[in-house]
């Protein structure tokens, strides 16, 4: 391991905001985010697979009424997401270093309000499908962790990943598809930051005139009249 990776996880060791094993937080605030991380209690977004943080730090900064979590396995991804929101000096968003697979271990039923995934591995050998981000095991978690009519958002690049989300979510009994278009960028009515909120990746794709996919969908229907 470098030099610089190991300054880097030393750092995140002593950033409150970074939430990883080996930390007293870790799988210790299930149902508690708003109580005992955030200093505002706000509707929770999380950015599956966050990558460097530009998408969860760009939302949390466009957004100061909503509190924002991005998760990653690397830790150096984790350590670049915590430097943009540290020098930005935003207080609504954090991040989990963990993987995908254990959002069970970090969130009760209905504590998220949103889910983002961004420019996901498209994972696109056939045997590959249950690791794709909208496989049908990964929806059955979204689904426990979001609250009743959250939203999900897919952004990619990838026309087979998104053919294979929409027929995925189509096919999910009680889920609804509420947006989606193969050129993002020709329809911009549909995400109204589209333009001030972008991936490193997005921005390349777009520069190589690649489309950019976005799929909106809920997993239960919202609550009914109180």
């Amino acid at each position: 391991m470098s030099r610089i990776k190991l300054v880097r996880f030393a750092e995140n060791a002593g950033r409150p905001e970074i939430v990883e094993p080996g930390k007293d937080t870790y799988q210790q605030l299930v149902g508690r985010w708003n109580e005992a991380f955030f200093p505002t209690a706000q509707p929770i977004t999380l950015e599956m697979g966050c990558g460097k943080g530009e998408y969860t730090v760009g939302l949390a900064a466009r957004y100061p009424g909503r509190n924002f979590l991005g998760l990653d396995i690397k830790g150096e991804r984790i350590w670049r997401g915590s430097t943009r929101a540290r020098e930005q000096q935003l207080t609504n968003v954090g991040f989990l270093r963990t993987q995908a697979l254990t959002l069970l271990e970090h969130f009760a039923p209905g504590e998220l309000s949103e889910i983002w995934i961004t420019f996901p591995d498209p994972r696109p050998r056939l045997g590959d499908a249950k690791r794709r981000l909208t496989a049908p095991r990964f929806l059955d978690l979204y689904q426990q962790v979001l609250r009743p009519g959250g939203l999900v958002h897919l952004k990619t690049d990838s026309e087979a990943l998104f053919d294979y989300s929409l027929e995925t979510v189509l096919a999910r009994p009680g889920a609804t598809v509420l947006a989606h278009t193969k050129d993002l960028y020709a329809t911009p009515e549909l995400l109204p930051h589209a333009e001030d909120i972008q991936t490193h990746y997005e921005r390349r794709y777009r520069n190589e005139g690649i489309p950019i996919k976005y799929l909106q969908f809920q997993l239960s229907p919202g609550p009914g009249p109180q």
